[in-house]
């Protein structure tokens, strides 16, 4: 079902969520396409876990280095977006988030995970999936991860990348890298 989707466009949304101020607001696929944004959104399974807030500081510590290809970060979960600010105001040498870069969003009626296709409905939390969107909504790459692994950084900014060449990129292509000649 999952990768039926690529190539499509990407369900919208609209959720609430802990901005990178730490105020409540609202982030939107239509937001992100309107500005002609990237938009890079990964799942994650629950607030004040082991593996997540690795991964969830790793892409905040990134940031610039997204936002320098056009690109924007929504994190999701289907925790509130009070434990979701509670999280965040617990220091990162406590197993808490400290500040983020970025926007994690509350999906707290599971629609949005479940529209992405990761949604684990006996657990009511989602998968680590993760999407990347092109400017004009169009769903370009999807991974999903075991709950138990957490996603490299590194591979989210050669993706997004390579999606940006309009070429074909080879096994292993590395930004820099040339393309492959369709003709």
């Amino acid at each position: 079902m999952l990768g039926q989707m690529i190539g499509k466009q990407a369900p919208r949304f609209e959720m609430e969520a802990v901005m990178p101020n730490k105020e409540f607001g609202k982030v939107s696929l239509d937001e992100h396409i309107k500005n002609g944004k990237w938009t890079i959104l990964f799942f994650y399974p629950m607030d004040f876990t082991f593996v997540c807030p690795t991964e969830i500081t790793a892409i905040s510590d990134r940031y610039q280095d997204i936002t320098a290809f056009n690109g924007e970060v929504i994190g999701v979960s289907t925790d509130t977006i009070h434990t979701h600010k509670a999280w965040i105001n617990t220091p990162r040498e406590k197993n808490g988030l400290g500040d983020l870069n970025y926007p994690l969003a509350a999906d707290t009626n599971h629609e949005v995970a479940r529209n992405y296709g990761i949604l684990i409905e006996e657990e009511g939390i989602a998968l680590r999936g993760l999407f990347i969107i092109d400017p004009k909504g169009e769903l370009k790459y999807s991974v999903v991860h075991h709950n138990d692994i957490g996603r490299d950084v590194d591979e989210i900014l050669r993706v997004l990348q390579a999606l940006q060449t309009g070429g074909l990129c080879p096994a292993n292509w590395k930004p820099g890298q040339k393309t492959l000649n369709a003709s």
